[in-house]
């Protein structure tokens, strides 16, 4: 839908507010059933701006602004002076409220471009396209993507287009809690949902907003059918006296209640470092995935080595402690031991990772889950 409103008429009263109502009403009945997208081309303010929260995906335009109290409210009531695009516009709502999924010039072309990727309603299945791309295609230039240096970055971007068909990625909320990637792609001519620690920023740690960001969209896939592609790189929770007062625990349960809801075939592939509380909840055996794969430099671990031997040795001296250290190395930042627990379904080479994310789509492209039936879930808290 495209979209642009100054709010409720002040001249019809209740009536345009009871309209307003009835509206939202409606997207609120779609959820879950139809993607919902909203095109922003104008102002959207007070009322009607709530209706883009109910959206699956939102674009907005360079000129488009959407709040719910307006500049001359906040003066009023805080004495602060604010324009309207740094209290609403594009920028704002790209990098800090996680609204707009997408800019564009041409946001009713955006909107068409996302719906390639969905069905028209959950009972279909995502639409499949055929590809000339080989779903056996080895890809060897993956073993020197990810630098052996654990501490290195690089851009997760790149795993992700080298393994999709064509270098398909459609990337949603590319500015909102960047260390994480979420986006739409295709493998094997099979959409997929993308979800991937971003280690160029914040070294891939997990916080509120990238929580809720994956967590909304891993549900976004789950109702309309995409399985869920997830890339694994993290050391963990980004630390902070601050997130932790924000509600960090009620948040990251977003992300674990998100992943272990969902019905549709999830896989994931664990690149580099997958640790403590974030191996959890991105997507792990534990919380029932379809496949999990690793790379021989995978590191599934409760912490690294460092940490690790300062708690377990705090009196050691540095020579001890380096060897310690390299001994925790060894024996648990390496994939072999979880993978003979059944933690990890196969530890493979880089370069064949497309091929066997493709065969296992292939698997499970006509499996369904059989769901109890109940009135709706609670939800984290």
């Amino acid at each position: 839908m495209e979209l642009a409103s100054s709010g409720a008429d002040v001249s019809e009263g209740v009536d345009a507010l009871h309209g307003w109502g009835t509206a939202a009403a409606a997207i609120a009945s779609c959820s879950g059933i139809v993607p919902v997208l909203a095109a922003v081309t104008g102002p959207v303010l007070s009322g009607p701006a709530l209706m883009l929260g109910l959206c699956d995906a939102v674009v907005m335009n360079p000129d488009a602004v959407a709040f719910v109290s307006g500049p001359s409210m906040v003066v009023q009531f805080t004495g602060v002076r604010v324009s309207l695009a740094d209290l609403g516009g594009v920028g704002i709502h790209s990098r800090s409220s996680g609204l707009c999924a997408l800019e564009s010039d041409a946001p009713l072309e955006a909107i068409a471009d996302i719906y390639g990727y969905l069905p028209r309603h959950t009972d279909e299945p995502a639409p499949f396209v055929d590809c000339d791309d080989p779903p056996d295609r080895i890809a060897p230039e993956l073993r020197e993507i990810v630098p052996a240096r654990d501490s290195a970055s690089y851009d997760v971007r790149d795993v992700v287009t080298t393994i999709a068909d064509h270098g398909d990625l459609l990337e949603l909320w590319p500015r909102w809690a960047p260390q994480l990637v979420t986006g739409l792609s295709r493998i094997a001519g099979y959409p997929v949902g993308v979800v991937a620690n971003q280690p160029r920023s914040l070294a891939g740690t997990l916080d509120i907003a990238a929580s809720q960001k994956g967590a909304r969209f891993v549900r976004m896939c789950d109702a309309f059918n995409l399985p869920i592609v997830t890339f694994v790189d993290t050391p963990g929770f980004l630390p902070g006296k601050d997130l932790e007062w924000r509600g960090m625990i009620r948040h990251g349960a977003e992300l674990v209640f998100a992943y272990a809801e969902a019905s549709v075939p999830r896989l994931a592939v664990i690149l580099r470092k997958a640790m403590g509380g974030a191996y959890i909840v991105m997507d792990s055996k534990g919380l029932g995935n379809t496949l999990c794969l690793a790379w021989p430099g995978a590191q599934p671990a409760v912490m690294g080595a460092r940490g690790a031997v300062q708690i377990l040795q705090r009196s050691a001296g540095d020579e001890e402690r380096r060897q310690m250290e390299d001994a925790y190395g060894e024996r648990f930042l390496a994939p072999w031991e979880a993978a003979e627990r059944g933690f990890i379904d196969m530890v493979i080479d880089p370069a064949d990772t497309r091929r066997e994310l493709a065969r296992a789509l292939v698997n499970v492209a006509s499996r369904r889950e059989r769901v109890v039936g109940r009135k709706h879930d609670a939800g984290p808290m």
